[in-house]
């Protein structure tokens, strides 16, 4: 069952690099606007965008296997028909990063598959306004 609780969100929202999976080089667009609050909060975003060489002066990755590091949560931008692959990405990664699909996205088989392989999960849910709540 995704993660719904304040005290656990608030948890996964005091780690601190986050991989944004359809990170936006458009301003006003919320793949650009909320990865750029995150930034101004002090987390360390790394856009993953196979578009994009650069996004908030960081180098644009074209896939999160491409990421280094770990990763402790991955920000998913993209439509919920794209979250299943995206789940098996970060499955095969060796970090052990929160999934975090962004307001309006939404995919249970792949969120089943991925809180059967160990991973927390947050559904339809957006970052800023959860961050601002609890931690701001």
């Amino acid at each position: 069952m995704p993660v719904t609780s304040d005290d656990e969100l608030q948890e996964i929202l005091e780690l601190d690099r986050v991989a944004v999976v359809g990170c936006s080089t458009s301003p006003g667009k919320d793949a650009h606007e909320i990865p750029k609050y995150l930034t101004e909060q002090g987390y360390e975003v790394i856009p993953v965008n196979p578009f994009a060489d650069e996004i908030f002066g960081q180098k644009a990755y074209d896939s999160l296997a491409e990421v280094p590091g770990d990763i402790d949560i991955i920000d998913v931008f993209r439509p919920s028909d794209e979250v299943s692959d995206i789940v098996d990405a970060a499955l095969e990664r060796d970090d052990d990063a929160v999934i975090w699909l962004q307001l309006g996205i939404h995919d249970d088989d792949a969120v089943e598959r991925a809180e059967a392989a160990g991973r927390r999960v947050v559904q339809d849910r957006c970052m800023k306004p959860t961050h601002q709540q609890l931690l701001a």
